[in-house]
């Protein structure tokens, strides 16, 4: 399988189907691990129980007879060989009595194998130790046969059939683990590939399908009837995803088409608005009263509708430039934004700068400079609108600082946003809060905010209108 851009995805190795069977194999010999050395440890005390046992049977012969001394070494030495043992001595009520093979040279040090202690741990590590390090070394098991009484019975004998016998059984777990682990992890394989792998190939094997022609709508996945399960729910919601996915596309093919033939327009109609501009200006300098009572709305509602002609072409062109960040200094970038605002040396309207000369962001400067300039622009012309009728018009920049962010708050004490304007604040061509406004200036704002990872808001106040500017900032800053 490969995605668009060419590179291959699984494969017989990297495969999610190989990497499962490996996991499962690889977790069921870890668990036979885990049994395997109880099991071994198991298997050398039964070994030696059995020694053991013939130990038992030695010491019944030995009762039988007055003087062990006086049995014979046909009786004796078959004894002592079936058991594989060079001697065999038992203890009672303080007496030690010993039967050895004819000719066999006791050892001067033997391993010990006490079969009185059963401790599990005990056992797991003499099991290992026979295992690695067994083979030449004379065992010295102890131990209380069964029917034995209260008789302590040690057997002699060399631990190289011991260790060979567990060579023996630890090939046969070995060989029974790899066909235990490798049909469990077939099986479990089969039934995770037929409920779980075929259909997360089948939704990845859609997902790039429909990735490299989404607007193919017979790409568009048919979720499995008979299903119930999560698969089913993953299935219905990327049908749906992909299904919106694919309207939303044709949608904005026809948006985009649309919106190029209205860019046209709108540009010849701006050319064909200045042409009448300038035919307005040169009717206002005759001398004809209604020509002097009715030029100057004739000129207003040409600005305006040239101004809207203008803004409608720029937010067509704007490109979504990726954000620089640097430090930028907020205090010094106010006062610029301002004097491109028309705020600094307002004859009317006051701008009180409030930043402190510490409030620095890393952000774009040119992006929260034109924010901060549609802000004050909007500022002044809804102070400017009500034409003296607020008490000392001031539009203010302020700051403040908190652990992660630092907040700025464009306000003024003008009439506010009418509630039109803020059921649809931030909608371009909506939220305009006057009349012939397009709403661009909030909904360019907002864009840039958004991608320097802020966010722009409106506040509840009673007079005016604020807006909050929200940053993070390390906690450190």
């Amino acid at each position: 399988m490969m995605t668009r851009d060419g590179k291959k995805v699984g494969g017989p190795v990297r495969g999610l189907s190989f990497k499962l069977i490996t996991a499962i194999a690889f977790v069921i010999l870890l668990v036979e691990v885990a049994v395997f050395f109880p099991s071994l440890a198991n298997y050398r005390a039964s070994w030696l129980d059995d020694r053991l046992r013939i130990g038992g049977v030695a010491v019944r012969v030995f009762d039988a007879v007055p003087d062990v001394m006086d049995l014979p070494v046909e009786i004796t030495d078959p004894l002592l060989q079936s058991a594989g043992a060079l001697a065999i001595v038992y203890r009672r009520a303080g007496q030690t009595d010993l039967i050895a093979i004819e000719g066999a040279t006791m050892p001067a040090e033997a391993h010990l194998a006490d079969m009185r202690d059963r401790n599990p741990v005990r056992l797991i590590m003499d099991a290992t130790e026979t295992l690695l390090l067994g083979g030449d070394r004379i065992l010295r098991i102890v131990g209380v046969p069964p029917g034995a009484g209260d008789v302590v019975v040690e057997v002699l004998m060399p631990d190289g059939p011991l260790r060979a016998d567990m060579l023996t059984y630890s090939g046969n777990i070995l060989a029974l683990s790899l066909i235990i682990a490798g049909v469990t992890a077939i099986v479990i394989y089969v039934l995770a590939e037929s409920l779980l792998i075929a259909p997360i190939k089948r939704l990845t094997a859609n997902v790039l399908a429909f990735r490299n022609n989404p607007e193919n709508g017979t790409l568009i996945i048919t979720p499995d009837p008979d299903r119930d399960d999560e698969i089913a729910v993953l299935e219905q919601a990327l049908a749906d995803t992909q299904a919106e996915l694919f309207s939303m596309l044709r949608q904005r093919r026809h948006l985009a088409d649309l919106g190029l033939a209205v860019a046209k327009i709108n540009h010849d109609l701006r050319n064909m608005l200045t042409s009448a501009q300038l035919l307005s200006d040169q009717v206002a300098t005759l001398d004809d009263p209604k020509v002097q009572r009715l030029a100057p709305r004739l000129v207003n509602t040409l600005d305006r509708a040239i101004g809207f002609a203008q803004s409608v072409l720029d937010y067509g062109r704007q490109q979504a430039g990726l954000p620089r960040p640097q430090p930028v200094g907020v205090r010094a970038l106010g006062f610029e934004s301002a004097l491109a605002a028309g705020l600094a040396g307002h004859p009317v309207i006051r701008f009180d700068n409030r930043v402190g000369d510490d409030i620095v962001l890393e952000l774009d400067p040119d992006h929260l400079g034109r924010v901060l300039v549609n802000l004050m622009k909007n500022a002044r012309e809804a102070l400017e609108a009500v034409d003296g009728k607020t008490t000392g018009p001031t539009v203010t920049l302020d700051a403040e600082r908190s652990p992660g962010r630092t907040r700025l708050f464009l306000a003024d004490n003008g009439p506010g946003l009418p509630p039109r304007a803020r059921e649809n604040l931030f909608v371009a061509f909506e939220g305009s809060a006057r009349a012939g406004g397009t709403g661009l200036g909030l909904a360019i704002a907002r864009e840039l905010v958004t991608a320097n990872g802020g966010e722009l808001t409106l506040l509840e106040t009673t007079t005016g209108a604020t807006f909050a500017l929200d940053f993070p900032t390390p906690t450190c800053a």
